[in-house]
């Protein structure tokens, strides 16, 4: 049965959730604030959200579109290896290498998948009303929209999760991070991150030409470098073993984004009636794990499935809550944990962490990265029931 629904926020989570309901036969409309929805540099799209993917049918479409990574190293700065894995250390643990690609594109693979006029840009949701048939939505145009059900997309500072919640409290993590991309062919086995007291430096290949590249360091709320944030970044990174120095002297500052880093308190309601949250809305969750979006790819999946195979809107949000809470809550612990770690003070404290981390067994470690981040990370309930026992 085809039901009017209304998703907020136009990121990669309300997209990917559209097209997934879309495909399923429903009417969907996005509401975007921005005008201009695009940020950010690039993406690392891991095995269990190609799964996710792959369940909205737009995973060969990524897959494509992007650089991959197999192995995954870990190096100190001055060039000692703290983990140098086999070339094809990631497939063997996630069942195929991660993508990484550039986020403007996988918002445009998205939103293409989707009818002409349904995403409304430059239109916020400014408040919600459960109705006797549904939800109306009151919006920043004066204008209001009655339909059966209203997904909340709208990412950390979300208008919904606040709907459920009440006030939820936004947090400086401590630390900022810096973005970029640089024209430089990033050797296969460097893939991974370079990492010193009090930050960390990552580095993979998007595509034959081009290396996506993130550093985090702790820093002020609101700081900004005088001199220009690459200047910043090249004199932080100068001495370090390179690819570092040379992705730096290989990108254009005006591709360096800076932003502080931040997180929430988890939403203690995901939905209520006919109103659930998906992504950040939902679970923010701190980079170190890259698992933000492809999370919020996750629920996409998981949201369109449970519709489908629960009669009453109500019934399939409140299940599809159910199926992803406790392993959005435990990836976000663990992030965040890491995140401390890397940035703890004293600095010499967290470089002590990183460098014993080489001694944990290279076994154990693949076997908690297939649990976070591999193609059967992702499970729906009809897959548990179709696997065979034993």
């Amino acid at each position: 049965m085809s039901r009017r629904f209304l998703v907020i926020g136009a990121g990669i989570s309300g997209l990917a959730t559209a097209v997934a309901l879309q495909r399923r036969g429903h009417d969907v409309t996005v509401l975007e604030e921005r005008v201009d929805a695009s940020s950010g540099t690039a993406i690392s799209i891991w095995p269990n959200a190609l799964a996710a993917l792959d369940r909205i049918g737009l995973g060969d479409a990524v897959r494509e579109s992007g650089g991959r990574v197999s192995a995954g190293a870990m190096r100190w700065s001055d060039g000692t290896w703290l983990r140098r894995p086999s070339p094809e250390r990631i497939v063997a643990a996630l069942g195929e290498p991660l993508v990484v690609v550039r986020r403007s594109v996988l918002t445009r693979i998205l939103a293409d998948a989707l009818t002409e006029g349904t995403v409304e840009s430059g239109v916020a949701a400014s408040e919600l009303v459960l109705t006797a048939t549904g939800v109306r939505v009151t919006t920043s145009d004066g204008g209001t929209r009655e339909v059966a059900a209203v997904v909340g997309a709208d990412g950390v500072g979300s208008m919904v999760a606040r709907h459920l919640n009440g006030t939820l409290r936004r947090r400086y993590a401590g630390y900022t991070a810096w973005r970029g991309i640089a024209e430089y062919a990033l050797d296969p086995s460097l893939a991974g991150e370079t990492v010193g007291i009090g930050t960390e430096f990552g580095h993979v290949p998007l595509g034959a030409t081009h290396t996506y590249w993130f550093g985090t360091e702790r820093q002020p709320e609101g700081g900004v470098s005088p001199a220009g944030e690459l200047t910043h970044l090249r004199s932080r990174y100068g001495s370090w073993v390179d690819p570092v120095p040379a992705l730096l002297a290989a990108t254009d500052p005006a591709d360096v984004l800076r932003s502080d880093l931040y997180d929430r308190e988890p939403a203690r309601q995901w939905s209520r009636g006919p109103v659930v949250l998906v992504g950040d809305a939902a679970h923010p969750m701190r980079p170190h794990l890259g698992q933000g979006g492809c999370q919020g790819l996750e629920d996409a999946a998981t949201l369109a499935h449970c519709v489908d195979a629960v009669d009453d809107l109500p019934g399939a949000f409140a299940r599809f809550a159910e199926m992803r809470r406790r392993r959005t809550m435990a990836l976000t612990r663990e992030s965040r944990l890491f995140g401390r770690i890397v940035n703890a003070r004293p600095a010499l404290l967290g470089a002590a962490a990183m460098r014993a981390s080489a001694v944990v067994p290279e076994a154990v470690l693949r076997r908690h990265l297939a649990s976070v981040a591999g193609r059967a990370a992702f499970v729906l309930s009809s897959d548990r029931s179709e696997r065979p026992s034993g």
